[in-house]
């Protein structure tokens, strides 16, 4: 187990873009228990992503700390995963 904790995000607000500062993240739809699936996303080279439950576009900023979301209320800190 490498001990690394992977961000999760969540687009309740409806919006059309996600920025993030992680490229390795979860997408976990809306807030529970309205969720999708938790999906395990990686950008790899690039910097935007789609998720393929919901189609949030989530775009990497590397302004932001890796937990970090733009909206920022689309960070999901207080959940247990």
């Amino acid at each position: 187990m490498s001990g690394e904790i992977v961000p999760h995000f969540h687009n309740d607000p409806g919006v059309a873009v996600i920025e993030i500062g992680a490229k390795k993240f979860m997408c976990v739809g809306a807030t529970p228990p309205f969720d999708h699936p938790h999906v395990f996303c990686d950008m790899g080279d690039d910097i935007e992503y789609v998720c393929p439950y919901c189609s949030t576009l989530y775009r990497y900023d590397s302004s932001l700390a890796p937990d970090a979301a733009r909206p920022e209320q689309c960070a999901l800190h207080d959940m247990l995963v």
